[in-house]
């Protein structure tokens, strides 16, 4: 335990993080960090994604933790953590929305408390212009194959982000699907380039 009463450097030294050739599109395994035969056959509307760790214990519980149970005093540890792999600045940060009535029911969107660290600390503008118009189910308790349909027009965007790049915030990609429909949101309003930026990718078993 450090002094923030988070994590100390040896439990860090140990957490999951990404194996160095993955795709620098969806940051999936891939030969050598070429860009992987899924994104080339099919290139999602979001153009590069940075993880922090990879989706596994004990990076898992940590993020349960400040989902489920307000243990917000991880948001900044997991921000810092993220903000250390990020090369490339955008013009802005979009929090991965949350819907009106989730959003009364949990109290707090840690998407939005993840990237107004990330703003403060790279010095760039968060941009609330994205809301969630559709209350879908929660991701995480449908089929993989039924995630997509979930989120179909499940968001909306109230600016024009003509030749923007712009950086979505979350903490975990899972299939994608989340942030591929807020991506193509985001390119519908006029974005450039979308970049995804998340505390944890889940990998292939």
């Amino acid at each position: 335990m450090s002094n923030d009463g988070v994590w100390c450097a040896a439990c860090d030294a140990d957490l999951p993080r990404l194996i160095a050739s993955h795709c620098p599109v969806c940051a999936l395994p891939s030969f050598s960090g070429a860009l992987c035969g899924k994104c080339l056959k099919h290139p999602p509307s979001f153009n590069h994604t940075v993880a922090a760790f990879a989706y596994a214990f004990p990076i898992d519980k940590l993020i349960q933790a400040v989902k489920f149970s307000e243990h917000l005093t991880l948001v900044n540890r997991f921000a810092d953590a993220l903000i250390a792999n990020i090369e490339t600045s955008a013009d802005g940060i979009v929090a991965m929305p949350l819907h009106p009535q989730r959003l009364q029911e949990r109290g707090f969107n840690q998407s939005q408390l993840l990237a107004r660290r990330v703003g403060q600390r790279l010095k760039i503008p968060l941009l609330n212009v994205c809301q969630r118009t559709r209350n879908t189910a929660p991701q995480s308790t449908l089929a993989w194959k039924e995630r997509d349909k979930n989120m179909r027009a499940a968001f909306s965007c109230s600016a024009d982000l003509t030749g923007k790049h712009v950086a979505i915030v979350d903490d975990v990609m899972t299939t994608g699907a989340s942030i591929e429909e807020l991506a193509h949101t985001l390119k519908q309003a006029g974005a450039d380039k979308v970049s995804a930026w998340v505390i944890a990718r889940t990998l292939p078993h």
